[in-house]
């Protein structure tokens, strides 16, 4: 007897924003669709530090499934950069004349205190407190926060702002303990001096106590950088966590002799990785990094972990077992054509696969489109999807717009509004081609500067050169090149190139393009425009919206 499967206005398919999930009335739900698959082994090592993957590949959502569950004894702790903390790491720059060490130096403090507050809150407060420096720097902290301290980085950098009472305290405290040897002499001139002493402090004391559960705390938020803080400043902050990180867990955690680990990891796309300038950036990924990459083939889908993931998020609701891969065929009945052959013989998951940059969220998008539709329209006899919801216009531009928006906050991380406009009208300079070469792009190139220089407007800076702009059209995903064999071609997309030794992989000039399936709506392209007046009105248009890119 056919299985009863829920209707589909009754499916939960979740957010696209896993932070969603730390709520407390969507972790049973959260729960119930996560898949532990190998990419939690690998954050569950001693030696992870870095947790890369691009905008959508799941690495909030495995920090938040920590952060809910105490896996393998391990609390995990869940902190997030905003950009008021980014607004207090200028001001102290500013203040106090920072450097990059200065900028490690604090970083460090926090996570310590950060991890201090959750270890007082977890522990046994007697086994805790059998520990006079532990006992004395937790009575120093509830001091200063009139016992309120909030576990987040802006209460942290208030800390270290106010390092002199900060300091003064701690330095009571220890003294009301007993302990000797310990500077006395702060000001607000000697901030890097008494930043040191606060610092040692807390090693002395986390080296103290005898911990009962392992502590893993992320740090995320790094991928948004707020409109109002220069790209510069920015990147400063960064490189100091992420020097940070590296040292506490290299030479300090590392060296507690401790049944039980402390450990901090920081959660980044590889394209901000890139920009750190670490030392041994490349070997530093492989041997304390985890790379998020759900790449799959069209041959092999069936056994790989992103087709395990959209399929338990249909069946981990359902009222009975399902066997894999059950409820993504009960769903999704129909056939689709293979590209090779012609036939009808495909299963639908290969059209999600083509449409998306095989990462999560643009399944979960794809999946909610397909349900809003669904729901909105109520015509549907089957109860369950059919090929022309998929292939409907409709759904195609709605899922077109969201893949450019993901690219939209993509790109604002380094330019600005105006160079994003600017780089979407380029796109009818292609005259509606979808597959071009690359003498074409050059003319296109050339066309549309030209266009837009005679305008009055500025190139922007992610157009300066062609070579430049291919490269940057290639990181985003929004084209492919070809490659050739003898008896073959393959596109070749970044999301499927990179690795952990090739972390930022390069585009093959005087080759073939094509553009992404999934942007083709958005971009507006696959039908030849007509006159180069089109094309002109256009950036007419634009000049009549945006001002002009200052000099």
């Amino acid at each position: 007897m056919k299985k009863w499967m829920l209707w589909i206005p009754k499916l939960n398919l979740g957010f696209n924003d896993a932070e969603n999930y730390k709520r407390p009335e969507n972790k049973d739900l959260f729960n119930k669709i996560f898949v532990e698959n190998e990419y939690l082994n690998k954050i569950h090592s001693d030696s992870t530090y870095f947790i890369l993957g691009e905008k959508g590949t799941g690495k909030t959502a495995y920090a938040v499934y920590y952060a809910n569950n105490q896996y393998q004894n391990t609390i995990g702790i869940l902190n997030y950069i905003r950009e008021t903390d980014y607004q207090k790491f200028i001001t102290l720059k500013k203040e106090k004349h920072l450097e990059l060490s200065d900028f490690t130096s604090i970083w460090k403090v926090i996570i310590y205190l950060l991890i201090s507050e959750k270890i007082s809150n977890t522990e046994n407060r007697i086994s805790l407190f059998s520990s006079n420096k532990f006992a004395s720097l937790q009575k120093a902290i509830d001091e200063y926060y009139a016992a309120a301290f909030s576990p987040e980085i802006l209460q942290a950098l208030n800390f270290v702002e106010k390092s002199k009472i900060a300091a003064e305290i701690i330095a009571k405290h220890v003294k009301l303990a007993g302990e000797k040897g310990f500077e006395t002499n702060f000001t607000h001139s000697k901030f890097q001096t008494n930043l040191f002493f606060i610092q040692k402090h807390f090693e002395d004391a986390l080296k103290s106590i005898k911990l009962t559960k392992n502590y893993l705390l992320f740090i995320d938020g790094i991928d948004i950088r707020p409109r109002n803080i220069e790209f510069e400043d920015y990147l400063e902050c960064i490189k100091g966590l992420a020097n940070a990180v590296w040292s506490i867990n290299n030479d300090f955690f590392s060296t507690i002799n401790s049944k039980f680990k402390l450990r901090v990891a920081i959660l980044m796309r590889p394209d901000i990785y890139s920009n750190l300038g670490l030392q041994n950036q490349n070997n530093k990924l492989r041997d304390n990094g985890v790379l998020l990459n759900w790449i799959t083939t069209f041959r092999d889908y069936r056994d790989s972990p992103l087709f395990s993931l959209v399929d338990n998020l249909l069946s981990a609701q359902q009222p009975y077992y399902n066997q894999p891969g059950e409820c993504w065929d009960y769903y999704f009945p129909y056939k689709v054509q293979n590209s090779k052959t012609g036939k009808y013989d495909d299963n639908s998951f290969i059209s999600f696969l083509r449409f998306s940059f095989y990462k999560p969220r643009d399944f979960v998008s794809m999946l909610s489109i397909l349900k809003e539709n669904f729901v909105r329209k109520s015509v549907n006899p089957q109860k369950v999807f059919r090929k022309e919801d998929f292939d409907s216009d409709e759904f195609r531009t709605q899922y077109s717009d969201y893949l450019l928006s993901e690219i939209k906050d993509q790109l604002l991380f380094y330019y600005s509004e105006d160079e994003y406009q600017l780089f979407i009208d380029f796109f009818q300079s292609l005259n509606g081609k979808v597959d071009f070469t690359y003498d074409e792009y050059i003319d296109a190139y050339n066309e549309y500067i030209d266009e837009i220089n005679k305008k009055g407007y500025k190139t922007p800076k992610l157009m300066e050169n062609y070579d430049k702009f291919l490269q940057f059209l290639f990181d985003n995903n929004i084209i492919a090149y070809f490659e050739d064999t003898s008896d073959e071609s393959f596109m070749r997309w970044c999301f499927r190139e990179r690795t952990y030794s090739n972390v930022s992989p390069k585009v093959k000039t005087n080759s073939r393009y094509t553009i992404h399936y999934g942007l083709h709506k958005a971009l507006n392209i696959g039908k030849k425009i007509k006159t180069s007046e089109s094309r002109t009105s256009k950036i007419t248009a634009h000049n009549k919206r945006y001002k002009k890119l200052p000099d």
